[in-house]
């Protein structure tokens, strides 16, 4: 695994994966929504983001978390791993909710600066449903893809990965 994808619903645990990753293989990992918007929670243009991105693919390694649809086809295409963490959207949305409770008002390490965690309905909304509309979307696009797609269904489960990882 040199370059790897990490794909779920919010609130599944894609940021931590990619820094507990990051210090099992020794490789810098990259949050996509710190590319992808600016301070107040402003959208940035793919066009003015897509760069930096593709400057990070032609990398050798590299660990990448995050949904983006439309930048899906050019990491697929060069990722050899797809971890996707396939939980239950009822887990998410209420890890989501303990995230905003936590870190209200503050700006976490994985998102763009100025970005500070918030109740945002929409979003909820969004967690809530990710199986209807957000999952098939992706589940379509790794049906395309070569790499090899590691997904855990449970927590337990990527534990279980996790720990046998770094067991060697």
């Amino acid at each position: 695994m040199k370059r790897i994808m990490i794909l779920g619903p919010c609130g599944s645990g894609k940021s931590t994966l990619a820094l507990r990753l990051a210090s099992l293989l020794g490789i810098a990992p990259v949050h996509l929504d710190q590319l992808a918007f600016a301070p107040g929670w402003v959208e940035r243009s793919q066009a003015d983001w897509l760069p930096d991105l593709q400057r990070i693919l032609a990398l050798d390694t590299w660990i990448i978390d995050g949904n983006d649809a439309g930048t899906m086809p050019l990491r697929l295409g060069r990722a050899d791993t797809v971890v996707f963490l396939d939980f239950p959207p009822i887990l998410c949305l209420w890890r989501v909710v303990k995230r905003i409770v936590a870190n209200r008002g503050r700006t976490r390490s994985d998102m763009a600066p100025g970005c500070p965690e918030r109740l945002d309905l929409s979003f909820l909304y969004y967690v809530a449903t990710w199986n209807r509309g957000p999952r098939r979307r992706v589940e379509e696009k790794l049906a395309q893809a070569n790499p090899m797609i590691v997904r855990f269904a449970t927590p337990r489960a990527l534990e279980d990965w996790l720990r046998s990882l770094a067991a060697g």
